[in-house]
């Protein structure tokens, strides 16, 4: 592989040929800090991270991290699996400062500089929650719609709220608000989604009026209000009645900010053309895709394909298709893809049949020795359990007595009783076995369907918010609300970190939103 310097990698960042520049390190290490454009690809989950934001081994890829080396090692790897054209960035992020040029922290900060972006360039309205509440109390004719997933809706909504997430509001606005003199009150979280879920209603020109909840159920909380838990009312699935005036109003978005279609068969012609990078991405809500979706084809819900972008697109300068199955979903979340500055965005009707399924992920082929829930339950406290979920969800709930662990970091494991490896679905427990049984000196079992079966099966689980201890997440970013201490002083820095971004990207010198190519 080879190095560049820092000058090198930003004449590429700003050149137009494709690029993935992917961060070596966790997601915790990497939301600290991180180049504007690098997408994180922890290396403790190459074999499916890396695979599916690259679908093409000979894009140009430059991999980075601080400086301590993890950047070489998934460059190896890269070029081990048939990438052709893999760089490291020399001296990572700190180099990246030496030179003179910006770092940001926070995960998906594209998209959220681009949420804030739209606030200024359209003058988005908002109201604060001390006003919301009261609109509430006194029965003004509004609806509150939800834009987050509808897991983060169950956890903590505003009251009288629906889940509704983002890319599903155009599409089913007509049915939840029939009446223009209905207000429209959008919120989230925090920022973004408000914002991106009451301008996608302002730009498809419904006449209602619509504002943004400013600063989602953080305000709220930092209003001294309290939100409900466990609420599930959330849009009525199906095909909405006013699905045709939805399309109507998504394609005059669509067709304002440039985005093109294309037959089935040109996206067949795109699928065999080895000599571009292509994300093919259906942004239906996620139980439409589970019942039935196009081979090779990643689902990416409208909103949060806006709103973490990166979290399915690794390469600039790539080409992106969307589906679904109506026109409107896609043609909104192409129009916010275009105005965020990707060149080659299109949209493909009729095309949720036929593809080509991608390939498998050839680690999980191994073969592995399995142990059944059962035949595990039975085992402990005989055994010892690696546990490789998130450290969120760790804290949620684990197996008795289970070691909470990241694969890039395992190092001395208890081996003095058979050792077993345990993870959410069980792939990420599949891929470590080679690791555990170098450090070990045995093999070690893999818990058949992973925790969820545990879960399924009524087995006992442990809770403890305090482990893994929040300065030893690496692998997720905590958001305020996963901290256990300090949670109102960071949701008042997250707030205003979200709301600098659009200044920051200025000095960063290398984004253009509004631009599409």
């Amino acid at each position: 592989m080879q190095t560049i310097d820092a000058q090198t990698l930003r004449t590429w960042i700003q050149d137009s040929g494709e690029l993935a520049l992917l961060d070596a390190r966790e997601d915790g290490e990497f939301g600290a800090e991180h180049l504007f454009w690098a997408v994180p690809c922890g290396l403790s989950g190459r074999e499916t991270r890396a695979r599916a934001l690259l679908p093409r081994r000979d894009t140009r890829i430059c991999v980075t991290d601080d400086g301590r080396g993890v950047a070489q090692q998934l460059a190896a790897w890269l070029e081990g699996i048939g990438c052709t054209d893999v760089s490291v960035l020399d001296g990572g992020t700190k180099a990246w400062i030496a030179a003179g040029y910006v770092v940001f922290s926070g995960m998906n900060v594209p998209s959220k500089a681009f949420g804030e972006w739209v606030e200024h360039h359209y003058g988005t309205e908002s109201v604060d929650a001390p006003e919301l509440d009261a609109w509430i109390k006194s029965g003004k004719k509004m609806v509150v719609l939800d834009s987050r997933t509808q897991e983060e809706f169950n956890r903590m909504s505003i009251p009288t709220g629906i889940g509704v997430p983002g890319g599903e509001l155009v599409y089913r606005i007509g049915d939840i608000a029939p009446d223009p003199d209905t207000l429209v009150v959008v919120n989230c979280a925090g920022r973004t989604r408000s914002i991106m879920g009451a301008e996608s209603l302002r730009r498809a020109g419904i006449p209602n009026k619509v504002v943004a909840l400013r600063n989602g159920t953080m305000g709220w909380d930092l209003a001294g209000l309290t939100c409900d838990r466990g609420k599930t009312a959330r849009f009525a699935p199906g095909t909405p009645q006013t699905a045709a005036l939805a399309l109507q109003r998504a394609t005059a978005f669509a067709h304002e900010t440039g985005v093109r279609t294309i037959t089935p068969a040109q996206l067949a012609a795109f699928e065999a053309d080895a000599s571009r990078t292509l994300y093919v991405l259906d942004v239906r809500d996620p139980a439409e895709y589970r019942a039935g979706h196009r081979a090779g084809s990643t689902n990416a819900p409208g909103g949060q394909l806006v709103q973490a972008t990166d979290t399915w697109v690794g390469v600039r300068g790539a080409r992106v298709v969307l589906l679904c199955d109506t026109g409107a979903r896609a043609r909104m979340s192409a129009a916010w893809l275009r105005l965020m500055g990707h060149r080659d965005v299109f949209v493909s009707d009729g095309a949720l049949q036929g593809g080509t399924p991608r390939a498998a992920v050839p680690e999980l082929a191994a073969p592995v020795s399995g142990i059944a829930v059962a035949d595990l339950a039975a085992l402990l406290p005989g055994a010892t359990v690696i546990d490789l979920a998130r450290s969120i969800e760790f804290r949620d709930g684990h197996i008795p007595g289970a070691i909470w662990g990241v694969r890039s970091r395992l190092s001395a494991i208890p081996s003095d009783k058979p050792v077993v490896i345990v993870s959410p679905d069980g792939e990420a427990a599949r891929l470590a076995v080679p690791e555990v049984q170098a450090l070990t000196g045995q093999t070690p079992r893999v818990l058949t369907g992973g925790t969820a079966a545990w879960k399924a099966a009524g087995q006992a689980l442990e809770k403890n918010r305090l482990i893994p201890a929040d300065e030893d997440c690496i692998d997720f970013y905590l958001r305020p609300y996963d901290r256990n201490s300090g949670i109102e002083d960071a949701m008042n820095a997250y707030l205003s970190w979200e709301i600098d971004l659009v200044h920051e990207i200025e000095r960063d010198g290398t984004v253009a939103f509004g631009a599409g190519g």
